[in-house]
């Protein structure tokens, strides 16, 4: 199969250490703990444990609330040190996580479901209760697909979940927009919806794992859905089968995935100071304008001379690249905790020599969900005497279709402030994005596919890393998560970046 679904992108296997003098002095010797025996054998003992402990919660307060980082840390080395509990302790963590969440408002749901309650004037009725009532519903929801699924392996829900999760996501969609629900009709509306749409991400891995061997429990499977070091849009760790796959076997293996677990919590919280103190240089003392603001200079006739406008795309690529890579090592640092050995979320995305290389090295979890939810269906459905467009097709499926898909439901909250026509229209330039970013990672997978492969000299490698990062850093002006300017206003900056305006 191709690149696109490759599943070993991540960190590598632990590899013997070079016992020779000039090594130990090396900065990745220093820093390989989850190779050194002392490190490994302190770290078995209940001390060398505390310190996991410890230094783990420190390191996630960084970026989390101290009572969620308390909370996953402590759930994640329970699971890990008490097997024959891990479901019960998963299933418990996952879900208290996620009510917390709603009481406590450490989401933007509450604040969604706030927007309707004032725009339908339902005052007295409470956004806590509104969403935690609805996670009760996709929470029972969710048990009743898992069953059904197992039940009826031949059914359309069995064998399409994302397919019939987005059908119900869109009646829900339509009739909290139209003009025909009102007042706490459309508010419980809205509140199901969007309380549902980051479990519609999870879900189809939890239904199609039944139709594999030796399925996970439905208990367990209710435990990975959004589990709690992945309180995000997006499955760190994909589902259940991964899981399986990646679990520590041995008491051994499960201290060198949590010494792995700290050395990705603490480089979390390296790339947090690195993306603060470059934001603080960019906009502090070299006075870089935002992307945002460059281009409203520019369409205000007060353009900022060329070169401050690329700086403040390229500052704006750095930073978004480093947040990205940031919570994916967050998130898969406390997985590790748990004993899943998952691969990194961002691995080395500087190094991609094609467009192919740099999607699966970027977002890798993002671009797994794509492959399994969108590439897949459509690669072993259509244009099969086709190969070349087979290929083509289902990349861009993924890459484009999927992409667009995943984040206008990721703002969601648009249809309300703005309403469906105006969300859909503010999403123009993200598509123009998707349909650019779709095509050059297909014509990319096509030539890999043909054996056209860039050259490894270094002159080779430098021209590859200027395509890649051009391409990268050119489209980000129409990739950003803004939804302030129109297509058309995006091409005219670019453009005056090359001085054409």
């Amino acid at each position: 199969m191709s690149a696109i679904t490759s599943r070993t992108v991540g960190s590598p296997s632990a590899k013997a250490l070079d016992s020779s003098p000039a090594s130990r002095f090396q900065l990745r010797t220093f820093l390989a703990i989850d190779e050194r025996d002392a490190f490994i054998r302190m770290a078995q003992t209940a001390t060398g444990k505390f310190m996991i402990f410890v230094a783990a919660v420190l390191a996630a307060t960084t970026l989390l609330p101290w009572w969620e980082s308390a909370l996953i840390v402590s759930a994640a080395m329970a699971a890990a040190q008490l097997p024959k509990l891990r479901t019960p302790i998963l299933f418990t963590a996952t879900w208290m996580a996620a009510f917390l969440e709603m009481s406590l408002a450490q989401n933007h749901i509450l604040a969604d479901i706030n927007i309707v309650l004032q725009q339908e004037k339902v005052l007295t009725w409470s956004a806590t209760v509104l969403a935690s009532s609805s996670l009760l519903v996709v929470m029972f929801g969710s048990w009743l697909a898992i069953i059904a699924s197992r039940r009826y392996p031949q059914s359309f829900l069995a064998m399409r979940p994302l397919v019939t999760l987005l059908i119900v996501e869109v009646i829900f969609l339509g009739l909290s927009a139209s003009t025909v629900t009102q007042g706490p009709v459309r508010v419980m509306l809205w509140s199901m919806l969007v309380v549902m749409t980051p479990y519609v991400w999870f879900l189809p891995f939890a239904i199609m794992d039944q139709r594999s061997r030796e399925p996970s429990p439905p208990l367990l499977q209710m435990a990975l859905l959004r589990p709690f070091w992945s309180p995000a849009y997006l499955p760190f760790g994909k589902g259940p089968a991964l899981l399986r796959k990646t679990l520590s076997k041995t008491p051994l293996d499960l201290t060198i995935t949590q010494l792995k677990a700290i050395k990705l919590l603490v480089w979390s919280n390296v790339l947090f100071g690195m993306q603060t103190a470059l934001t603080w240089v960019g906009e502090q003392l070299l006075s870089i304008p935002s992307l945002q603001e460059a281009i409203d200079a520019f369409l205000n006739g007060r353009a900022h001379p060329i070169y401050r406008s690329w700086l403040a795309l390229i500052l704006e690529v750095v930073t978004y690249s480093l947040n990205i890579a940031l919570w994916a090592a967050l998130f898969i640092g406390i997985a590790r905790l748990a004993g899943y050995r998952l691969p990194r979320g961002s691995w080395r995305p500087l190094q991609s020599r094609t467009l192919m290389d740099y999607f699966n090295r970027f977002h890798y979890y993002f671009k797994e969900l794509l492959v399994d939810l969108f590439f897949m269906p459509t690669f072993f459905t259509l244009f099969k005497r086709h190969p070349r467009l087979r290929m083509f097709f289902a990349t861009f499926m993924a890459a484009g279709v999927g992409n667009a898909i995943w984040h206008f439901f990721y703002e969601i909250r648009l249809v309300a402030t703005l309403g469906l026509a105006n969300a859909l229209e503010s999403f123009t330039s993200y598509a123009f994005y998707c349909v650019v970013l779709a095509t050059g990672i297909g014509l990319s997978q096509v030539r890999a596919n043909r054996g056209i492969h860039p050259p490894s000299t270094p002159l080779g490698r430098v021209t590859s890393f200027l395509f890649v990062w051009s391409f990268v850093v050119g489209l980000h002006v129409f990739g950003d998560e803004s939804r302030n300017h129109t297509l058309t206003e995006r091409c005219r900056f670019l453009a005056s970046l090359f001085g054409v305006f």
